[in-house]
């Protein structure tokens, strides 16, 4: 059956019995988890998510954002903390091990071809997005400025940090502690933590984005689009970010979900449309929306 006109997402989710390739251990709590699934990586675009079974006994699966993919080779790559029975029981699985994975799941991040400029803005859980945007970003023209991926996390980070070999003259000088593997792309990065982690900025993520974006003259400005993902308080301080900066952005909302293909609408949220306010899914309608639909500009 082709999707409809209603619900477009029909037949581009799949059910894939899902191989586990590896899993990697981070402090705290942090899992990378990368699994066999040709159909979900084929599809998946940044933003999107796999809705994953954690245990045979556990019917409720867990959405989880999608950090990589390789639609070649077939598998994708999740970050998830333990938080809860269900994924404290994936963080045991181990290579061989099958797991039923849905997926990919919800509309993702759409780049203005008319603003080139892209800050991608992460936080905790909500990083794994902005570095598969970044990786879909990184062989753009040489005319067209890299992206740059700001990460803030009050817990250790899910990979070993290093001091950056690009530079963002903009930014304080002793703020460079990278993503390695950012790095490797020639994407730069920096990160963002009130825990004084070595190399960080000492603060939010959102006023390290903010400082970057007082750099930037009125034409640069005008070509600057944001791409968030994190905690609610810091996605609505990233859209007061962007109104106060006229500058453009995207958010992928974070919301419990259960069925998560649009039909309990327990993860809906209220939103903001030509028509007035409606309340639309964050799992089928999202979980990507335009900033200012989400959180509206306040009067002055």
């Amino acid at each position: 059956m082709s999707p409809s006109v209603d619900r477009p997402h029909r037949g581009t989710i799949f059910l894939e019995d899902a191989v586990v390739i590896g899993q990697e251990s981070w402090p705290q709590g942090q899992f990378v988890l990368r699994l066999t699934a040709p159909k979900c990586a084929r599809h998946a675009q940044p933003g999107s998510f796999a809705h994953i079974r954690c245990a045979d006994d556990l019917p409720m699966r867990r959405p989880l954002s999608i950090q990589r993919v390789d639609a070649e080779a077939g598998w994708i790559e999740i970050l998830y903390k333990t938080v809860g029975k269900g994924l404290s029981l994936l963080s045991q699985v181990e290579p061989g091990d099958v797991v039923s994975c849905l997926g990919p799941i919800g509309h993702g991040f759409t780049p203005s071809p008319e603003r080139q400029r892209r800050l991608l803005i992460g936080g905790g859980v909500g990083i794994p997005p902005m570095i598969f945007l970044a990786e879909q970003l990184k062989d753009a023209p040489p005319d067209v400025p890299r992206p740059v991926v700001l990460m803030g996390s009050e817990i250790p980070f899910p990979f070993r940090t290093r001091p950056s070999t690009l530079l963002l003259p903009d930014l304080p000088a002793d703020v460079i502690a990278a993503m390695p593997l950012l790095e490797s792309w020639r994407v730069p990065s920096r990160l963002a933590s009130k825990s004084n982690f070595p190399g960080c900025y000492s603060g939010y993520v959102t006023e390290l984005a903010s400082l970057w974006l007082a750099s930037l003259d009125q034409q640069s400005l005008s070509e600057v689009e944001i791409f968030a993902c994190g905690p609610t308080p810091m996605l609505q301080e990233c859209a007061r970010v962007a109104q106060r900066f006229g500058v453009r952005a995207q958010v992928s909302l974070e919301e419990f979900m259960a069925c998560a293909v649009g039909g309990c609408a327990g993860c809906a949220v209220r939103v903001q449309t030509p028509d007035g306010p409606a309340m639309k899914r964050v799992c089928v309608d999202g979980p990507v929306f335009d900033a200012d639909t989400v959180f509206p500009p306040t009067a002055a």
